[in-house]
């Protein structure tokens, strides 16, 4: 069916009235809101000053397009009015698929799919412009029902800019299934040796996690290119192997490709995710040869590696190097001390950058009460948290709730945190709920526990954090019968928990350990000097904290349990292979327990050796029988 301008676009109106005139001056359309035209887009030639009359609109509207301002959809819906009235609608052509991606772009999903259908003679571009709006929303399986219907409805052969739109998809919904069927199509059309489409392949299968697969198309590509290899490199960075993504980088030099900022930053986020210090100064040293020190973004991306690699004065002068730090940089330096548990230097750094003349964020703001939380700086997270929106204007989100939430309670003001969260002026979240929750578990308030993960459990059903942290509760309150019913319902859902690995890095490889773990070549050693620490530290007065095991069995089985957790093994492992002074770097998964944060302190001081370890919440430096977080955390 055909539209018109009043039924499809009310807000039109006042402009059809003005184009139902038979002369129109352009210079008017000048003056409407925000709309862009320059002269060369108006102009028959360059030299031309302006059509002084209302010109043909079929031949000048294809032309307007790409002259409209990015900043509005109104802009798009004028030029789809006048070409309306120009009485030639059917006949859309290019002007609907650059339309139809403006809709889409402008977020009017609706938009382009209605103008997409009433295009009557859809071509190749026609359907690949669909194909490639749908993949930008990351919507897989209306990509599907395009493609599909490109073959049934208008018999067409899909050619390799199609599978380059619909390969991101698969990769976005990590869809495995799908992107070995459209890698099956690129091979029975012919296109796989087409080498956007092996790049295209590639990420697809590194995004859905089999890096073989990708590995294998790598290898076979006749000519590999800097996309190539630079998504080579993320897809062993995003997958943990960062070996794999060294080795790929030293290859490329070898191969005379010169890597670029975006090969850097994927090898540095690596670095950041598994505290890989060697690696990092590795980097840097390419950095410097490279010439890339003075570029902002990888600056940035060096200073977030070594401060989770736990070289916060390394980042920091990483940092000072900076001549003219940007917001970004400010607040990476921000958020090292913060995951440090160094508050008040945190603070300082705000300050700082205030004095710069640099205007704060809700990313900084997420950090400034992030630090004040794990510092236990409560009247300082308040004092921030009313400046948000009172002295620098921005209006406080969910994840600044949060983080007020979590400060409240770890310092067990659970009371105040409850009316927080009902004053809240919008709809608390899980990570607030969780704030709330993880201060009922160091708090052991089970009473309220209870109701907050019962309101967990309806907002996100299938978080087996949830559950292990209510059970906990039940276990170290000896109420077994309640803690087996929570393990229980995990079970009826089939929810596992996510095992605890650590890692610590050694003659430049990233050795993980799991609960218990036999895996390693010098596993007999590591277990056999982890039982000598265990025996020394217990002789100086350390007690297994046996209330963190979950099951009801008897005490010599808990402490057989607990004492083989993942962070005392990769412990025990730097200390088999640690040079003389230098401190243990371990990075873990999930947050630290307790009795692996008493255990680590004793270890500390009977070894003389700082340890460092990293949980998923922050940092924690153990040295002499203390750790920096104070035991708040």
């Amino acid at each position: 069916m055909m539209v018109t301008a009043a039924s499809s676009f009310p807000s039109f109106c006042f402009v059809s009235r003005l184009l139902k005139q038979k002369h129109v001056d352009l210079k008017f359309l000048v003056l409407l809101p925000n709309f862009v035209i320059t002269r060369r887009s108006l102009c028959s030639t360059p030299s031309a000053t302006c059509f002084p009359r209302f010109p043909n609109p079929t031949s000048v509207v294809p032309r307007l397009l790409p002259a409209v301002s990015p900043s509005s959809i109104s802009h798009c819906q004028i030029i789809h009015s006048w070409k309306i009235k120009s009485g030639n609608y059917g006949d859309l052509g290019f002007f609907g698929d650059r339309l139809v991606v403006a809709y889409a772009k402008f977020g009017r999903l609706d938009y382009a799919l209605n103008l997409f259908e009433e295009i009557p003679h859809k071509d190749l571009v026609s359907w690949n412009s669909m194909i490639s709006v749908f993949s930008q929303r990351g919507s897989l399986r209306d990509n599907l029902d395009i493609l599909r219907r490109m073959r049934s409805e208008a018999g067409l052969v899909p050619n390799v800019v199609t599978l380059i739109s619909v390969l991101p998809a698969c990769a976005a919904a990590q869809a495995l299934d799908a992107g070995e069927f459209i890698h099956g199509y690129a091979v029975k059309l012919g296109f796989w040796s087409e080498t956007k489409v092996v790049n295209s392949l590639i990420n697809m299968y590194g995004k859905c996690g089999s890096v073989h697969a990708a590995c294998r198309l790598f290898q076979a590509m006749p000519s590999k290119t800097l996309v190539s290899w630079n998504t080579m490199v993320m897809i062993h960075a995003q997958n943990g192997f960062v070996e794999g993504a060294i080795d790929l980088f030293n290859s490329m030099r070898r191969a005379s490709i010169k890597p670029d900022r975006v090969t850097v930053v994927a090898l540095l986020q690596s670095c950041a995710d598994l505290a890989a210090e060697r690696t990092a100064k590795a980097i840097h040293g390419c950095i410097m040869t490279s010439g890339f020190n003075s570029d902002v973004a990888i600056t940035t991306a060096l200073i977030i590696a070594y401060a989770k690699s736990g070289k916060l004065d390394v980042s920091h002068d990483v940092f000072h190097e900076l001549k003219t730090p940007d917001m970004i940089a400010w607040t990476a330096m921000l958020a090292g001390y913060a995951t440090h548990g160094h508050g008040k230097e945190a603070i300082t750094i705000f300050n700082l950058m205030i004095k710069e003349g640099l205007k704060p964020d809700h990313v900084t703001f997420t950090h400034v009460l992030s630090a004040c939380s794990h510092s236990g700086l409560v009247s300082e997270g308040k004092k921030y948290f009313e400046a948000m929106s009172n002295v620098y204007g921005v209006e406080p989100r969910v994840d600044h709730y949060s983080c007020m939430v979590d400060l409240l309670g770890r310092s067990g003001l659970l009371e105040e945190a409850c009316e927080l969260i009902q004053s809240m002026p919008i709809n608390p979240n899980a990570a607030v709920w969780g704030a709330l929750l993880g201060a009922c578990r160091i708090h052991n308030n089970i009473e309220l526990g209870k109701e907050v993960a019962e309101r967990l459990f309806e907002i996100d059903p299938l978080d087996p954090r949830n559950y292990i942290i209510l059970s906990n509760m039940y276990s170290a309150a000896g109420l077994w019968t309640d803690a087996s019913r929570v393990r229980a319902l995990m079970k009826d859902k089939g929810l596992k928990k996510s095992p605890a690995c650590s890692f610590i890095e050694h003659g430049n490889k990233i050795h993980r350990f799991v609960v218990d773990d036999c895996s390693h070549p010098e596993s007999e050693k590591i277990h056999a000097r982890l039982e000598e620490l265990i025996e020394k530290i217990c002789q100086i007065g350390f007690v297994p904290k046996t209330e963190l095991v979950l099951h009801d069995v008897d005490e010599e089985v808990k402490e057989g349990m607990i004492n083989k957790h993942s962070e005392k093994l990769a412990i025990a492992f730097g200390l088999l292979v640690k040079s003389e002074g230098m401190p243990i770097m371990i990075t873990n998964n999930l947050r630290i327990c307790g009795d692996c944060h008493s255990a680590a302190k004793f270890m500390s001081l009977i070894e003389k050796c700082v340890i460092v370890i990293r949980d998923s919440k922050r940092f924690h430096h153990f040295a002499d029988g203390f750790c920096s977080c104070g035991d708040y955390w």
